[in-house]
C-alpha cells in the first residue's frame, strides 16, 4: 500500500506547518514526503512551500480512482460467475436467492470472533428485509462494527433511525457520498458482495474466502473508513451540522488552505489567534479529522471548499 493512501503524517505536518513560518526543518523522510505529496518544491532560493489546496484535490481523485477501479472489477467478476453453473473458484462462491443472502450475511456476524465492517450504499431489497436482528447479540458478546454508509441512507426517515439504533448498541457509523458497491467483511476472512441482479430481479451475492480479492476489498473499506465523516449520536441532523458551512467557516478553510498561517489568518479575520485555534478544533471535531491536513480534505470532500 502506498504511503499516501494513510494520508499526510503528523510529523509531515508539523514540517510543512515550520516552513510556512520560515522556519527551514532538516532534511529527511518528511521533507521527501511533503515532496511527493506536492506540497513543496525546489525553487531558486531553496525549498518553496506550495499552496496545499491542489495536493488535497489530488489526493482524493486517487481514492476515488481506486474504488471505480474496485467497483468495475467486483462487477466483472459477479459478471462472469454468474454465468457459471458449478465449477466456481475456490474462494468465490455465487449465491443466486435473497433469502441465501440474508441467511449468509447473518451467519457472518454470529459466527465473527473480532469484527465486522462494511459498506452500506442502502437497501437492494425492502428495508424490512435487511434489518439485522443479530447485531444487538454480536455486539453484546464484544464483536466491533464499523460501517460507511452512503449519505443516501440518513436522508430517509427509516435509515437514519436504523443507523442511530446501530450507533446506540455501540456500532462506529461514517458516513460518504456514492459509495461503490455493498459489502460486509467478517474478521478479515470473508466478506459478502451484494449486487442488483437486474434481470431475475433479485440479488446476486458473492461470498469472497481468503485470497488476494478479499484483500483488496479489506483495503477498499479502510479507504472508505478514512474518507468518512463519523456520525455521531443525533446525527449530521443536530442543529450545530446544519448550520455549516457558515460564510465565516468557508473563509477561514479557504485562509487555511491557502497555507496562511494562525497569526496571519487572525489579522485577515480581525479575530485572536486563540479563536482561530478554538474553531479550527471545533471543525475538526465536527469533521472527524485529527489533523489539519485531514480537515482540509474532509472538507473538500464535503464541499466546503
Amino acid at each position: 500500500m502506498l504511503a499516501e493512501s494513510r494520508g499526510l503524517s503528523v510529523e509531515a505536518e508539523q514540517l510543512y506547518r515550520a516552513l510556512l513560518e520560515g522556519r527551514p526543518g532538516p532534511p529527511g523522510a518528511e521533507l521527501a514526503e511533503l515532496e511527493r505529496f506536492g506540497l513543496i518544491r525546489a525553487g531558486e532560493s531553496g525549498v518553496e512551500v506550495c499552496p496545499p489546496r491542489a495536493a488535497l484535490s489530488a489526493f482524493a481523485a486517487q481514492h476515488e480512482a481506486a474504488a471505480v477501479r474496485a467497483r468495475e472489477a467486483a462487477e466483472v467478476l459477479g459478471a462472469a460467475y454468474s454465468l457459471r453453473t458449478g465449477r466456481d473458484a475456490d474462494f468465490v462462491e455465487v449465491l443466486r436467492s435473497r433469502d441465501e443472502v440474508i441467511a449468509t450475511f447473518e451467519a457472518m456476524q454470529t459466527q465473527a470472533g473480532v469484527d465486522i465492517v462494511a459498506l452500506d450504499p442502502g437497501s437492494y431489497m425492502s428495508p424490512k428485509a435487511e434489518v439485522s436482528t443479530v447485531q444487538p447479540g454480536s455486539m453484546a458478546r464484544g464483536i466491533a462494527y464499523r460501517v460507511v454508509y452512503d449519505s443516501s441512507v440518513l436522508r430517509t426517515d427509516d435509515g437514519f433511525a436504523q443507523v442511530q439504533s446501530s450507533i446506540a448498541l455501540g456500532e462506529q457509523a461514517r458516513v460518504f457520498p456514492r459509495l461503490p458497491l455493498k459489502l460486509v467483511i467478517a474478521d478479515s476472512n470473508r466478506a459478502l458482495i451484494a449486487v442488483p441482479n437486474s434481470d431475475a430481479g433479485d440479488v446476486l451475492a458473492l461470498l469472497i474466502h481468503p485470497s488476494m480479492l478479499l484483500s483488496a476489498l479489506i483495503e477498499l473499506f479502510e479507504s472508505f473508513w478514512r474518507m468518512g465523516v463519523p456520525v455521531r449520536a443525533g446525527g449530521p441532523d443536530d442543529a450545530e451540522a446544519t448550520q455549516e458551512p457558515t460564510v465565516a467557516t468557508r473563509r477561514l478553510l479557504a485562509l487555511l488552505s491557502g497555507g496562511l498561517t494562525d497569526e496571519a489568518i487572525a489579522r485577515e479575520l480581525g479575530i485572536s489567534e486563540r479563536t482561530v485555534l478554538r474553531r479550527i478544533s471545533r471543525l475538526q471535531q465536527l469533521l472527524g479529522a485529527q489533523t489539519r491536513f485531514q480537515l482540509g480534505a474532509q472538507a473538500s470532500r464535503q464541499g466546503w471548499l
